[in-house]
């Protein structure tokens, strides 16, 4: 049966009180999007056109300008979701809590693809773009020229406070930690004594795994993300979770034991006024 595990990993395979965590990729989403967690379907945010003021010879006239209101929302469409069976044989014959075990990992999973679907909505509807030199972040040559040229795409406004990031592939840290080791004493001195240093030049690098930016359909959504990375400003998207992650188990007839299932909602949203503040970044 595909879904039991194997007779041989019975007690005499569980020495322990709880088995090892699976090997986890990280989660970044929640460090870089706003989050809302609330029971809203459809989140508003309305917004006029920019107003443009000009200067002129003092006469005391105007000119009335009309405007134009958006109606734009953030729309909850698609659910991560993911379900096992586990037998009662499985669970009673396991030196752990079998049942424990598989429902953290199930939540996991479900939180690891709602921070793969965000990566890739947040690379999608960026409007920002930028090139980089050949070799990409793989090339220690390249590091600091790409994260000056990036800097330059959202700097001058107003939201830049809020900080910045950048997310890239684990493949590409061998051209960052290389640049680093070389890049002048007191930061070569750093990055040898202690490894990568993830904030150079005051922006948040994030590392996922290969293959997070791919050409997929997550949900309702398609995209095109190979060989793209994304950077900008935090806190300009927003990705709706209702009430988070959540399960269930029920007993299902004919099986012994129970049915775990695990999911979550999800909507994203960059919202239309801050697009130009996400850049899409294509390796070359």
């Amino acid at each position: 049966m595909s879904n039991t595990i194997a007779d041989r990993v019975y007690r005499d395979k569980y020495r322990s009180a709880m088995l090892d965590k699976i090997l986890r990729n990280a989660l970044v989403t929640e460090a870089i999007c706003e989050v809302d967690r609330t029971d809203n379907k459809r989140i508003q945010n309305p917004y006029g056109s920019q107003p443009s003021a000009s200067v002129q010879a003092l006469s005391g006239h105007y000119v009335v300008d009309d405007f134009t209101t958006t109606d734009e929302a953030l729309e909850v469409s698609d659910e991560v979701i993911v379900a096992e069976h586990v037998f009662d044989f499985e669970d009673v014959l396991s030196n752990f809590d079998l049942f424990s075990n598989r429902t953290e990992e199930m939540a996991y999973s479900v939180a690891n693809r709602i921070d793969r679907f965000v990566l890739n909505n947040l690379t999608e509807d960026g409007t920002g773009t930028y090139s980089t030199p050949v070799g990409g972040f793989t090339d220690p040559v390249n590091i600091n020229e790409i994260l000056s040229n990036l800097l330059s795409k959202v700097a001058g406004y107003s939201d830049v406070y809020k900080g910045l990031f950048l997310v890239i592939e684990n493949t590409d840290l061998t051209g960052f930690i290389e640049s680093q080791t070389k890049n002048g004493f007191s930061f070569a001195d750093a990055a040898l004594k202690n490894g990568f240093y993830d904030s150079p030049m005051g922006i948040d690098v994030y590392v996922v795994r290969t293959g997070t930016f791919a050409d997929e359909t997550l949900g309702t959504t398609s995209y095109t993300n190979d060989e793209h990375r994304v950077f900008g400003v935090k806190n300009v998207a927003t990705y709706a979770s209702p009430r988070g992650i959540r399960w269930d188990e029920k007993s299902v007839s004919g099986k012994t034991g129970m049915e775990v299932v695990c999911w979550g909602y999800i909507g994203f949203k960059l919202w239309a006024t801050k697009t130009d503040l996400v850049v899409d970044i294509t390796l070359n």
